[in-house]
């Protein structure tokens, strides 16, 4: 750290603020004046308060000014919004703000700072609640004014250099994925003469999944045990290759065991609406939330597969209150497929091929975004050790070579 800088607590910077309590009985579901809790911070809000409430609460109680860095307090600790001086109230000690005393200290500096600095450097784990002894207390490297100012006009620059460029591989991922999307729904659309459509019920059997006693579960075992969560494993993306659970087969019924080839999916709640589909490759149950359908000779059990990633598994859910699918859901369900097997094996060659390439190119683009990130906590770490220099970051030269260059492939 350089010389003229110091060292200073932010609770010597100004003091931690907060909005008085607002009691739930004092909101309302529609009105004018938005209250932020701490799930709609930074979001569109869902309850208000009357003008009468505001009027009160900000004329005798503590308030941010515009310009003023709100910081969350809890849940994802030092997500942090500018206030633009709007009217809005704000949820309690959940949503917090330094009143900046300190004419030579910059909120725009300080709100750099917050994205940057560790908001638990004393505990190690990430924690639930920021309180305001924790902020008071985190330390803040500070240049002079006229250093501060030069920072952030670096910052300013090099983010929104960083942040294009981030922003155009999130397209290129996106159109890495809808390419292979498109390809494939062209596929099932231009149908030939040698192809028929029938009911799928006609070619593929429903299969619910089953209780198992938590007595059999078992950490290790020859058949695995899966639950819709377990579809989120790593290494399960597109098979089911691992569990947290299993079970022995010579302690269960064999007519349980889902067959190989077989595709699962969630058949009740909300994570229907997710449209998981996972291969079965090796024995497995499922549990009653899972239900497996099964292809039969006449339906190439990998052709099956791509046809059923373009279905949306929530156009046939049904119930009230709790989705749900079940065996009749898939009643007026049809499935288009070329009569000869050899020719759905030719379409998933192909379209395996393809898949194979618009995921090396997804997996570019994600680490270009990972590459990005670095790249920020990196000039964010120069810049809080008084390193940051412009010569070094190369503006024209990030702009145009690494940054904001688009890729052509």
């Amino acid at each position: 750290m350089k010389a003229d800088w110091e060292i200073k607590k932010l609770g010597e910077i100004g003091k931690v603020c907060m909005c008085k309590r607002i009691l739930k009985k004092q909101t309302l579901p529609v009105g004018d004046i938005p209250f932020y809790k701490i799930g709609t911070f930074g979001k569109k809000p869902n309850a208000f308060i009357s003008k009468e409430v505001y009027q009160e609460y900000r004329s005798n109680y503590s308030f941010p000014k515009e310009g003023d860095i709100l910081i969350s307090a809890s849940g994802t600790i030092g997500r942090r919004v500018i206030y633009d001086g709007e009217p809005a109230y704000f949820q309690d000690s959940n949503i917090v703000w330094i009143d900046n005393d300190e004419k030579e200290v910059l909120n725009s500096f300080l709100y750099t700072f917050y994205g940057f600095c560790d908001w638990n450097p004393s505990k190690g784990a990430t924690i639930s609640r920021l309180y305001n002894d924790d902020l008071r207390k985190i330390e803040i490297p500070l240049p002079p004014l006229s250093e501060q100012q030069r920072i952030v006009s670096i910052l300013d620059q090099a983010f929104a250099a960083i942040d294009q460029a981030k922003a155009n591989a999130e397209q290129n991922l996106q159109n890495a994925k809808e390419l292979f999307e498109s390809y494939l729904q062209g596929v099932f659309e231009k149908k030939g003469d040698d192809w028929e459509e029938t009911l799928l019920k006609e070619v593929c059997e429903l299969k619910s999944g089953t209780t198992i006693s938590p007595k059999l579960e078992r950490n290790e075992g020859d058949v695995l045990y899966i639950k819709v969560g377990d579809m989120n494993l790593p290494n399960n993306e597109i098979e089911i290759n691992t569990s947290t659970r299993f079970v022995n087969s010579n302690e269960i019924k064999l007519r349980q065991i889902i067959p190989e080839g077989s595709i699962i999916f969630p058949k009740r709640g909300g994570a229907i609406a997710t449209n998981k589909k996972r291969k079965i490759v090796s024995p497995t149950i499922v549990d009653l939330n899972t239900m497996a359908i099964i292809p039969s000779s006449r339906i190439d059990k990998d052709y099956f597969f791509h046809w059923f990633q373009l279905f949306d598994l929530m156009s046939i859910s049904n119930g009230a209150n709790i989705p749900q699918i079940n065996n009749y859901s898939f009643d007026e369900v049809y499935i288009p497929f070329p009569k000869s097997l050899e020719v759905q094996q030719i379409i998933v060659r192909q379209l395996d091929s393809l898949r194979d390439e618009t995921q090396k190119l997804e997996a570019v683009y994600q680490t270009k975004m990972d590459d990005l990130d670095e790249l920020k906590k990196s000039i964010l770490q120069k810049a809080f050790a008084g390193e940051l220099k412009v010569s070094e970051l190369g503006f024209d030269g990030l702009k145009d070579d690494m940054i904001l260059e688009k890729d052509k492939t």
